[in-house]
């Protein structure tokens, strides 16, 4: 694959716009839209499916730094960030973020897409059979935060989701309003997102096959690409979110999960059958 593919800027740049459109609005950094458009971009390009997995979530976990930092402006500006639960969880998502690089090389070829998709279908059935947690229910101690903190950070880097889609439901679990949890996880993505790349970056860094104009396993014109228009989708999409109710925000967020875990499961599938 050339280091300049001009049809390939353009597609994630038109997918940077849209998760960052999406991102702002349920908190998700856009993770669950740019890693299954670049599988489909790479996969076009003929690069190794061993090697277009990895790749696919390294470059949204970069692209993800940057929509995450624009939407958590934004909803810091609304007062809607619940500040004990970044104080509690960063240190724990950042650990767990920056293991999933090294857990990501570990699996066969075909197995990462297959967990990412089973991943969103679940949080998709949940978000969208409207469950309540039970009232009483509040956020964890010390040793509850660690405990979901490292999951959350482990999944959102293996899955490169920037924690949106982990962390959010695991707050409307604890009795947060969807909105807020959306504002928090906005927040917690930015570290979720950078240390996740740092992960990957390292992981990556000498791996042979790699295409041309890449960072460990970040592909740096699509990043590039990505973040240009996703910055500015970002704003945009809190915007909306302050004026949607929260039955609305949560059964597009469980749409649009499913949506992402059919295309990546198909991906996955076929990398299992090309390999097999």
């Amino acid at each position: 694959m050339p280091a300049f593919d001009p049809m390939l800027l353009l597609a994630c740049a038109a997918t940077g716009l849209f998760a960052g459109l999406l991102g702002g609005m349920l908190g998700i950094g856009g993770g669950i839209v740019i890693v299954p458009a670049l599988l489909l971009l790479f996969d076009a390009r003929g690069i190794d499916p061993l090697l277009a997995a990895p790749m696919a979530v390294a470059t949204s976990l970069c692209s993800i730094i940057f929509t995450s930092l624009a939407a958590a402006r934004a909803q810091i500006r609304r007062g809607a960030v619940e500040w004990p639960v970044v104080r509690r969880w960063t240190a724990f998502l950042i650990l767990g973020s920056l293991s999933s690089g090294q857990v990501a090389v570990l699996f066969p070829v075909g197995v990462l897409p297959l967990f990412i998709a089973a991943f969103l279908a679940l949080a998709s059935m949940v978000m969208f059979a409207n469950w309540r947690p039970a009232p009483h229910r509040g956020l964890p101690g010390t040793a509850g935060s660690a405990g979901v903190g490292y999951g959350a950070g482990l999944v959102s880097g293996l899955a490169g989701i920037g924690g949106g889609n982990v962390i959010v439901p695991a707050l409307v679990y604890f009795n947060v309003p969807v909105l807020r949890a959306a504002a928090t996880a906005s927040t917690l993505g930015v570290p979720v997102a950078l240390f996740g790349t740092l992960g990957y970056l390292w992981a990556g860094w000498q791996q042979a096959g790699l295409p041309a104009a890449t960072a460990g396993f970040i592909h740096l014109p699509a990043a590039g690409a990505i973040i240009a228009l996703s910055v500015f989708g970002a704003p945009a999409g809190v915007a909306l979110a302050h004026r949607l109710p929260a039955s609305t925000l949560k059964r597009v967020f469980a749409v649009l999960l499913m949506a992402a875990a059919v295309r990546v499961g198909m991906s996955g599938l076929r990398a299992l059958t090309g390999a097999g």
